[in-house]
């Protein structure tokens, strides 16, 4: 039988980058290059080698300095390093809601604690990219548009890997609203809860991401007792 890992691993090393985006849009797919695909092989393997459902959590798109980089979401490649143990020769990037995800993945009790419950992903899987900066499928609408057959595909086909698909957990107020018209169209989910999102609470409410910390983890344990 397949495992998460298996899933995943094949679903990551086949992504291409979308054949047209609207001008000025781009999308990385670091999945072509081969330190990453040892990383994500490496990843899944370690975190992901049984047939368990995971709880879903779920952004908007990579950011080019996390999973833009390293192909595993929020993770930046000193955040591989130091939390998940896998060495990389990557240079090391600047990522908010990398650091943010792992005070809550160690919060949690670590990465092998939070990854054998929890699937971190993105409603589009690759980085988006306009005028050299980070860019949200969302952020105009063609670009949205454009896509919507790629995110439904994404979120159909993760699934596939091993979801509890009782609950799901949505990271960004803004994203929620496009999390939620997709699951009125496919019902993916029984249910979604939203939690602000990471790059939200560090560059804003900085001074109060502990409490923030309190409330990720306290949400992800009402999840996993199917709340």
């Amino acid at each position: 039988m397949s495992t998460f890992a298996d899933k995943a691993i094949a679903y990551y090393n086949s992504l291409t980058a979308p054949a047209s985006l609207p001008p000025g849009v781009g999308a990385m797919n670091p999945y072509q290059q081969p330190e990453v695909r040892k990383i994500v092989g490496e990843f899944y393997t370690r975190f992901f080698s049984d047939t368990s459902p995971r709880v879903f959590v779920l952004g908007i798109n990579p950011g080019r300095f996390g999973a833009g980089v390293t192909g595993i979401s929020f993770t930046t490649p000193q955040n591989l390093r130091r939390y998940c143990g896998i060495e990389n020769d990557l240079r090391d990037t600047p990522e908010l809601s990398s650091r943010f995800i792992y005070q809550i993945v160690e919060a949690f009790g670590g990465a092998q604690a939070f990854y054998g419950r929890f699937f971190l992903t993105s409603l589009f899987p690759l980085a988006l990219t306009k005028d050299g900066k980070n860019y949200n499928f969302y952020d105009d609408r063609i670009t949205t548009n454009t896509l919507w057959p790629a995110i439904t595909q994404t979120v159909q086909t993760q699934l596939t890997f091993g979801a509890d698909r009782r609950v799901a957990v949505c990271l960004g107020r803004k994203n929620e609203v496009f999390l939620r018209r997709l699951n009125e169209q496919q019902r993916f989910f029984d249910h979604i809860v939203t939690l602000d999102h990471p790059r939200y609470i560090l560059q804003y409410k900085t001074k109060d991401a502990p409490l923030y910390v309190e409330r990720y983890i306290a949400t992800l344990q009402d999840c996993l007792e199917g709340a």
